[in-house]
């Protein structure tokens, strides 16, 4: 392994993880806090350690492990993997935890001598990651913006139909057969192979109602970063009638495509008609393809102005077609939050998953979930 670069060790191991989500691995932030924590109890002393203790923390699939180690002996180039060299020990300055509390309130033992000790405060992009987007300023806003460029969500996988040469597995019987003619009848090697896979569509369908509008910018960008980085989403928005937008969205500068969005939707802010609209989704897209076996992931608070009854019959139609189907809520991650709403009630005995959408943090956590789906 070569010297550590005049970096901060942390910052030198996370620009690899985020190199590793660059080339396409779902690295979340809890991965990256894991990976932390392996290379520190295995140290930064031998390349092997630091290899297998990101392949533990980082990888997720037998998919996953090609890119890894592409991208790790890019990283950290110093031939093989595997190979043993010693990196000269780098010196770490001592790690002070301190309450986020004001100074002026001391725990008890405290000392005059307390004010040399550095305190350690987490960092704003930190916290911005977990702050209601409804309630961040303009300036905020716009620092959450460029963060979204670090989402990098990806399409689930399933099986296909058809098959492909693999090193192990179901034996390849025509393949063998083809092998042993070809050596005139000579003993040859055993030809196997596997299920081909083949990426699940995903489609998001974001409510931009009144009572969702202080999260539909935030919402839309995430949508965005949906399109450009898994090519085979579907977006629509929903409102008193349902627009397609994933046309606009393609547009790679996400500040233009919000802008083109914009320009297409003509309920901003409006009234909702969940139930309505599913059903029209389901009668004109869902029913024809689009729907059927994908990832189905709703944005909203569930506030509904027709009948309770109406949405959920259009759940049940949505979640006999679609392979999974996910709920995001932006109250649900908040303290006191129950689903009492009429249109929750009614759909929750057909979602898969219900999860928390308000903050940064759980965008970053709903990714994960959609690639898992």
């Amino acid at each position: 392994m070569t010297n550590v670069p005049p970096a901060p060790p942390d910052e030198w191991l996370l620009g690899f993880a985020r190199a590793l989500r660059a080339a396409g691995l779902p690295i979340t932030a809890d991965r990256e806090r894991t990976f932390l924590a392996a290379v520190a109890q295995v140290g930064l002393g031998e390349r092997r350690d630091v290899y297998w203790a990101g392949r533990a923390t980082l990888t997720c699939s037998p998919a996953d492990l090609e890119r890894y180690d592409q991208v790790f002996t890019a990283w950290f180039t110093a031939g093989p993997i595997g190979q043993t060299r010693t990196v000269p020990p780098v010196h770490r300055p001592p790690a002070f935890q301190a309450s986020l509390e004001d100074d002026a309130t001391t725990g008890e033992g405290g000392t005059e001598g307390d004010d040399e000790v550095v305190r350690a405060r987490a960092s704003a992009q930190e916290l911005l990651r977990q702050r209601d987007v409804a309630a961040l300023d303009r300036i905020e806003r716009a620092q959450l913006a460029r963060m979204f460029e670090r989402l990098h969500p990806v399409c689930p996988v399933r099986p296909a139909r058809r098959h492909v040469t693999a090193r192990s597995g179901r034996v390849d019987g025509p393949a063998t057969l083809r092998e042993q003619l070809r050596r005139a009848g000579e003993p040859g090697p055993v030809r196997h192979h596997r299920r081909a896979l083949r990426t699940r569509r995903i489609v998001l369908l974001i409510d931009v109602s009144g009572s969702m509008s202080a999260y539909a910018d935030s919402l839309l960008r995430l949508a965005h970063r949906f399109v450009q980085t898994a090519p085979r989403t579907q977006v629509f928005t929903m409102g008193t009638r349902l627009t397609h937008v994933t046309r606009a969205l393609r547009e790679r500068d996400p500040d233009r495509a919000l802008v083109a969005a914009g320009a297409v939707v003509p309920d901003w802010s409006g009234g909702t008609r969940l139930g309505d609209v599913i059903g029209a989704f389901l009668d004109r897209w869902g029913r024809r393809g689009m729907a059927r076996g994908s990832v189905v992931v709703l944005f909203s608070d569930g506030w509904e102005r027709s009948g309770p009854e109406v949405l959920g019959e259009q759940m049940r139609r949505l979640r006999a077609l679609a392979h999974r189907v996910v709920w995001v809520n932006p109250h649900r991650g908040k303290v006191g939050y129950e689903p009492i709403q009429q249109g929750i009630v009614a759909a929750l005995p057909h979602i898969d998953d219900f999860v928390a959408g308000h903050s940064f943090a759980t965008f970053e956590e709903l990714i994960e979930v959609v690639s898992h789906a």
